[in-house]
């Protein structure tokens, strides 16, 4: 387009710009410039008007409907792969909305827009989007049924992954310089490296002579699993995934017996309403396993400015849980060092898609597989929306993949017969004795084995028998009643077998499962040293 004719596709951005915060601002011209006219400017170069031919409007429409890629072959070449564009008709809205605006604009100013009013060369049907809406939710779908049968692979490489790193990175440090890591087979030596930053353990591969930074790879390693843990125990985003603070872990202490339950305070993010999540024990202890290598030997958490690529703004200092020592800065991740670590960390695990390539892990599909595994396990759909922080209930049940569409419509339907029989006091502000009723719940939980994790005002599904429940959180002070229980349980079978009582036989079977399952329990919280968190606190020192 000529220089003086240019200025006006440029004020149709101006003109809209006032109505849009940056990242819409920037989904509107990145394909007005990219994918509409520096195309047409390829195919047709010297047009100056927006008057597009009909065989010229066809070949760019041909153009864009796929996106080209080149990647690096089996025998090192470049190669160039195409594929069909899936948001192909979004391109198209944008173009047929911009020349729609000129023309509604022209009414209200001619001397201005109406020299640019064009016929526009995309139609209402070409931009019809009722079969792709419906392809998308079952490309979704298709997407989150193959992850979850894959996830325990992922999470189970990602920990020793994180564990080898540490323990390689360990013994390098008690290796002098030049001399073979112990445990490598003579694979290793720890590197001489005078140039070198003094933090940073280096070591060098016998066979290739190639170079490797063990601090780095045990930072990687680490930070590939606790995100991977954090989003899939929670459910959340990964702008609230980054925006995570030492501040964001509080509890809640019960008032009658001083239970402290512990709450994770998630920021506002793409809706703007804060919320809170329950710790789970799994969550607490990777939470605690963060803050204790954050503080090192330090007892505060360093303050760290991050950036928001959406705001394009920076945020101020905080204690943020996901940052990492780059030289000697502490700095944010970003939401690009996020994906890098998860593919990382699949690239680990070599899984791969139905087509044979590398299995694509995006943390959004974390928050998918997290209420759809939610719903199936019994969780109300209307729930599940306050857990994950959507407006709309439509949105939460678009997000479940194998869900029956049955189940969903009868629930909702017995919510509207509940309220429609059930008075309207029901649903109201609850009393202090209403409110009281329902913390001493959580006095009640306490049985003989250990604690009870059933929801308030709901019937034991066991009429408790509870060292089949899944519910029951065993207390390792009781291991020795577990182990008197298990021991019965097995002379009942013997003698159940012996007298050929095999109706009874089955049913001790499954309680005996239930007591080796609960001594499992113990024996892993065993395993695992106790953090306390303490408060948050910071040093004007920490601030880089």
């Amino acid at each position: 387009m000529s220089p003086d004719r240019a200025a006006d596709p440029v004020d149709y951005l101006r003109e809209r710009q006032p109505s849009l915060d940056y990242t819409s601002l920037d989904a509107v011209s990145r394909p007005l410039a990219g994918l509409f006219w520096t195309r047409i400017e390829a195919l047709a170069p010297g047009i100056d008007s927006l008057r597009l031919p009909s065989a010229l409007a066809r070949a760019w429409k041909t153009d864009i409907a796929t996106k080209k890629r080149t990647t690096i072959g089996p025998d090192g070449t470049a190669v160039e792969i195409a594929s069909p564009r899936l948001n192909a008709k979004d391109e198209l809205i944008r173009v047929r909305a911009f020349y729609l605006d000129i023309a509604h604009w022209a009414a209200e100013e001619p001397a201005r827009w109406a020299p640019w009013v064009v016929p526009c060369p995309i139609s209402d049907e070409e931009i019809s989007k009722a079969k792709d809406r419906k392809h998308r939710k079952a490309r979704m779908d298709q997407r989150t049924r193959e992850r979850p049968p894959v996830l325990p692979v992922l999470t189970d490489t990602a920990d020793r992954r994180r564990r080898a790193a540490a323990e390689l990175l360990a013994a390098a440090e008690q290796t002098r310089p030049g001399d073979l890591i112990p445990d490598t087979a003579g694979a290793l030596r720890r590197a001489v490296a005078p140039k070198a930053a003094g933090h940073l353990i280096w070591a060098e591969e016998t066979s290739t002579g190639r170079r490797r930074n063990l601090t780095y790879e045990e930072s990687e390693a680490f930070w590939a699993f606790a995100a991977i843990e954090v989003l899939r125990l929670t459910g959340i985003r990964n702008e609230e995934l980054l925006e995570l603070t030492h501040h964001s872990i509080t509890e809640y202490r019960l008032p009658s017996t001083g239970e402290v339950v512990p709450l994770l305070q998630v920021a506002p993010s793409k809706t703007d309403s804060e919320r809170l999540r329950l710790v789970s024990p799994e969550l607490a202890d990777i939470l605690s396993t963060i803050i204790r290598r954050l503080r090192g030997r330090s007892r505060a958490i360093a303050l760290v400015t991050s950036y928001d690529v959406h705001e394009r703004v920076w945020n101020p200092s905080m204690p943020l849980l996901f940052q990492r020592d780059i030289g000697t800065e502490h700095r944010a991740f970003t939401p690009t060092a996020l994906r890098k670590l998860l593919i990382n960390a699949l690239t680990a695990t070599g899984l791969t898609d139905p087509g044979g390539e590398l299995l694509v892990f995006s943390p959004h599909d974390f928050r998918r597989i997290f209420v759809t595994e939610a719903i199936m396990n019994g969780l109300p759909p209307h729930i599940a929306q306050v857990i994950c922080g959507h407006k709309s209930l439509d949105t939460t049940m678009g997000y479940k993949a194998i869900y029956p569409a049955e189940t969903i419509e009868a629930h909702r339907a017995f919510i509207a017969r509940r309220r429609a029989t059930r008075p309207s006091e029901e649903y109201r502000t609850p009393t202090e004795e209403e409110w009281d009723a329902f913390l001493a719940h959580f006095e009640k939980r306490k049985v003989s084995i250990g604690a009870c994790g059933r929801a308030f005002s709901s019937p034991c599904i066991h009429e408790h028998a509870c060292v089949r429940c899944s519910l029951l959180r065993p207390d390792p002070a009781q291991r020795g009643r577990l182990e008197e229980i298990r021991d019965n349980l097995l002379a009942r079978i013997a003698e159940a077998e012996r007298e050929g009582w095999l109706g009874e036989v089955e049913g001790l079977k499954v309680s005996l499962a239930g007591a080796e399952d609960k001594l499992a329990q113990i024996d892993r919280q065993s395993q695992k040293a106790t953090i306390i968190l303490g408060m948050p606190t910071t040093r004007s020192g920490d601030v880089e």
